[in-house]
């Protein structure tokens, strides 16, 4: 293979048994360097690179994540508490400088003010503000948990504008240059929605669909949200946007959590797994001292019970594809062909890792870590068909795939019952690297459309310490990795007028717990920035012709 064959990254600072067919892990490195606070660097700092850049890579790396964990002397529980670090990557005739910001938002400014934890976030409440009285503060926890706007997911896009987000009802418009603070955007003052995902998908006219979830007396509704691909005004941010439709839960009380969707050319594919929210205990955990995550559990009594929406219409298909208990954060793609909806995403048999992610356990070393790791179940690439023409006339009780050299099975039960198992998009060798997440593709081309490449982390350890690339002609994959180097989410951009799937480079933020390093696949450059990065969650690309 002649393409992607250069992975091009930025850097910052035992023994194996088989156990229920996954290797456990014994030694592992300590990584609590990679979950500490750290200073922003706002002004551009030049990278020293090493080899050759391409000159045709012109744009920038957007990445968000969390970058502080403590203000004073109280601390964040869990690892998406910390306070939004942005960073920029800036590449341009084979240079590239550096240069980050804490996100300004009320979270930020009012724990700074304080200097304490004044906002709650996931799993962290914040304690009553002891210069009130006793009274006082016992009243205070009466009071409703406002919703945190520390937007410190991902960078995200709508109308051509760049906005950093989390997945409350608030985000943040920044600047994409400067990574200055510009505007915050509340979901709710346009559409009947309390939050929305940090993982919107593009049609090609440039329309964001994404979802968002709306509450009222009877409990919880899932809601499709579109929002048009071109602005109304010079200020204009969500307007126009819409509920294109609405989804009732199981049970309305105590609804499913999700990172993400999937999407194909015609439909929303909401993924309702048995990841529950007991909202009675999210609405009091003030009132009972308790986390906000405290009300999160996991349900393996449950299927996982996959949810079609026609984008044009809004229609919900009445058909329901029903799976095993499984967990997915996120999805790499969704296509329609010969009748079947492929959905495919990276899959968990356990939902409980929400839970683990806590900052102690980040940064626990020896035996400790080791436990931790290996409490946890491995993520994969799953492939499920839906047959998408169910009729009264359907045949029951047979596998109605009929795709070839295809191991996934969907039998109907009903007219609106379709029961599906996987089929999986690896071979045996990915145990081998701990499995795979943060999937990418090459989007702007093949976002919706039957395709051959993915790639993402491999996660040998709490953190991704592996990039592969998947290749679905023979499920092959091809892995980078060097002990004691963690890499981010791989994000692909293409070359100049590629005319193959993988011709292009991947960028990945690599980090060392030490001192700065970094090596690549099959190294044509190399930028190394001077400067503490902490792990992050998500980004993109900001191309300069753009």
């Amino acid at each position: 293979n002649q393409h992607t064959k250069i992975l091009w990254c930025f850097s910052s600072v035992g023994n194996n048994q088989q156990t229920n067919g996954f290797k456990e892990l014994h030694g592992l490195q300590c990584i609590a360097p990679l979950v500490q606070t750290v200073e922003e660097t706002p002004e551009p700092i030049p990278a020293r690179v090493k080899g050759t850049i391409p000159t045709w890579i012109k744009g920038s790396l957007l990445r968000n994540g969390p970058g502080k964990f403590e203000f004073g002397n109280q601390h964040y529980n869990h690892w998406f508490d910390g306070m939004a670090l942005m960073h920029r990557f800036q590449i341009m005739d084979g240079q590239v400088t550096y240069r980050s910001r804490f996100l300004r938002s009320d979270s930020y400014n009012q724990n700074s003010e304080r200097n304490r934890i004044m906002v709650s976030e996931f799993g962290t409440l914040a304690f009553p503000d002891p210069c009130k009285n006793i009274f006082q503060r016992f009243l205070s926890r009466f009071e409703k948990i406002k919703p945190t706007d520390n937007a410190s997911v991902s960078f995200i896009k709508y109308k051509g504008d760049y906005y950093v987000s989390t997945e409350t009802n608030f985000m943040h418009k920044v600047d994409a240059e400067t990574l200055e603070t510009k505007q915050k955007v509340d979901w709710s003052k346009f559409i009947a929605v309390n939050g929305a995902t940090a993982h919107p998908h593009i049609d090609p006219d440039g329309t964001a669909y994404n979802m968002g979830n709306s509450y009222d007396q009877k409990g919880v509704l899932y809601n499709i949200i579109s929002v048009p691909p071109a602005k109304e005004g010079p200020n204009d941010t969500l307007k126009g946007a819409k509920v294109l439709c609405s989804i009732s839960p199981t049970d309305r009380t105590r609804p499913s959590y999700y990172h993400s969707f999937a999407m194909s050319e015609n439909y929303v594919v909401f993924i309702e797994q048995p990841i529950k929210m007991n909202l009675l205990k999210m609405a009091t955990c003030k009132l009972r001292g308790k986390n906000f995550n405290s009300g999160i559990y996991w349900d393996p009594n449950q299927e996982t019970v996959f949810h079609l929406v026609n984008k044009q219409t809004g229609m919900v298909s009445p058909v329901k594809y029903h799976t095993k208990a499984l967990s997915t954060f996120h999805q790499i793609n969704a296509f329609e062909e010969a009748g079947f909806l492929m959905v495919d995403m990276c899959c968990s048999d356990d939902g409980q890792a929400i839970n683990t992610f806590l900052i102690q356990n980040l940064r626990k070393s020896g035996e400790a870590l080791d436990k931790v790791y290996n409490s946890l179940a491995r993520t994969f690439p799953r492939r499920f068909v839906l047959p998408l023409n169910i009729t009264s006339d359907t045949p029951l009780d047979q596998n109605l795939n009929t795709r070839p050299n295809s191991s996934a099975t969907a039998v109907c039960h009903s007219k609106d019952k379709v029961f599906c198992t996987f089929e999986d998009l690896h071979s045996d060798d990915l145990l081998d690297y701990g499995g795979l997440e943060f999937p990418h593709i090459h989007y702007n081309r093949f976002n919706t459309k039957p395709y051959r490449y993915f790639y993402g982390c491999g996660f040998r350890h709490l953190v991704g310490d592996s990039l592969i690339k998947m290749d679905l002609d023979g499920k092959k994959l091809k892995v980078w990795y060097q002990p004691g180097l963690y890499p981010s989410e791989p994000v692909f951009v293409p070359s100049p007028d590629a005319t193959e799937e993988d011709d292009g480079v991947i960028l990945s933020v690599i980090l060392k717990c030490s001192h700065p390093h970094a090596r690549t696949f099959e190294e044509l450059g190399r930028a190394e920035v001077p400067v503490n990065i902490p792990y992050g969650f998500h980004g993109t690309f900001q191309s300069a012709e753009n």
